[in-house]
């Protein structure tokens, strides 16, 4: 049982971005709680939008050093806000992530999810909110940066398609 009295608060902003959907994409996330204030980012070669999207979230949930903790997440992604918000991904987990994209990240998110009281906020993007734009311009910097990883959940997925 979650202890919620004694969680610390913390906000975060989540934005993932793709240059070509699969391409070189990146993820970017502003955490703040109290005066304290933290950036993450990091780019991959080949992946999605949505597994940015997505993974944004996760590392953000991750990073996370107090366990519980009470978490509201703000995202421009329709997909991983309703996905959570509508029960989606729980209906998903039931039937063992039959035809569903990004299983690896999913299964990834419910662990880290379960930990922390989350609430799920969705926000226009490109609408002059100051720290999803902060987000957007961290995930798009990191998808272009000369420093990206390979994303083995997408990469290892689509060989395993070809055969």
């Amino acid at each position: 049982m979650l202890n919620y009295e004694k969680m610390s608060k913390i906000t975060i902003y989540t934005d993932g971005a793709a240059k070509g959907n699969p391409g070189n994409g990146g993820y970017g996330v502003v955490m703040q709680s109290g005066k304290y204030e933290k950036e993450l980012s990091e780019g991959f070669k080949l992946t999605t939008n949505n597994r940015m999207e997505l993974l944004s979230v996760i590392v953000a949930l991750e990073s996370i050093k107090k366990v519980p903790s009470e978490v509201e997440i703000f995202s421009d992604s329709k997909y991983v806000v309703d996905a959570v918000e509508k029960g989606w991904v729980f209906n998903w987990e039931k039937k063992s992530f039959a035809k569903k994209k990004n299983e690896d990240l999913w299964r990834r998110f419910l662990i880290i999810y379960r930990k922390h009281n989350v609430k799920f906020n969705w926000v226009k993007g490109h609408a002059g909110n100051e720290l999803n734009e902060r987000c957007d311009q961290l995930a798009v910097a990191a998808a272009e940066s000369n420093d990206l990883r390979i994303d083995e959940g997408y990469e290892n997925k689509n060989q395993e398609e070809l055969f």
